[in-house]
């Protein structure tokens, strides 16, 4: 099985031991930068499977970094960052990256951070497929029907849009200016609040069908994610 590779692009010494200690620990191969042109240079030459980026860097900013890479690669992108203010994340996660972590972290949620996207890089791409699988949730999307554990849920259709779309984004937070763009076509401000009831009442459909297993995350101020199961 090949180990999957990941960039870790940090400038922090001490930071940086920290999770290429941890990397070594769980047999991760890494890389190493410490600028933006660094890390870019390393990207488009070796095509790591998975980015630890700092946004903070003495030559570019994270998001510029972002950006740049996502004009040519997919790859996820996992921010490590001691920017915690929300405006930080959604600027982050609308760049194009596919997770965020603050500054202090514990090792645990670093390392279930990189097990999501590994999760996501194994699973099978389903913007060209018609049938949706994860835990007991169906869609068949070409049929537009949704099944949990095995029975029709009736769906309306704002909150059919928003399953799809969280579903073809598993494991990736999604901001609220990203979701209002998919299923309304517009991003503005007001429109949040409308999102969280539909969002509220498509959870609530979910979990009455299957209970025992959560499947829509809220990142409080940020978005939402589907989780992998």
């Amino acid at each position: 099985m090949k180990k999957i590779n990941i960039l870790v692009v940090e400038d922090d010494v001490s930071v940086r031991n920290l999770i290429v200690t941890t990397l070594k620990l769980h047999e991760y191969k890494y890389e190493i930068a410490q600028t933006g042109k660094e890390a870019l240079m390393i990207v488009s030459s070796q095509s790591p499977d998975v980015i630890l980026l700092d946004l903070g860097l003495p030559d570019i900013d994270g998001c510029e970094v972002i950006s740049t890479i996502r004009s040519w690669s997919n790859v996820p992108i996992i921010v490590v960052s001691a920017r915690t203010e929300d405006n930080d994340k959604i600027e982050a996660l609308d760049r194009g990256a596919d997770d965020y972590l603050t500054k202090p972290f514990s090792v645990d949620e670093l390392l279930a951070r990189i097990r999501v996207v590994i999760r996501r890089l194994n699973t099978v791409d389903t913007s060209g497929s018609s049938l949706y699988q994860n835990g007991n949730l169906c869609v068949d999307f070409i049929a537009g029907t949704v099944t949990m554990c095995n029975e029709e849920i009736h769906l309306t259709p704002i909150e059919y849009k928003l399953l799809c779309v969280l579903c073809k984004n598993t494991g990736k937070v999604l901001t609220h200016k990203y979701i209002l763009k998919e299923v309304w076509g517009t991003a503005l401000e007001n429109d949040i609040a409308s999102l969280r009831v539909f969002m509220a009442t498509l959870r609530k459909k979910l979990e009455e069908k299957d209970p025992t297993t959560k499947y829509i995350q809220t990142h409080v101020g940020v978005g939402y994610r589907m989780i992998k199961h």
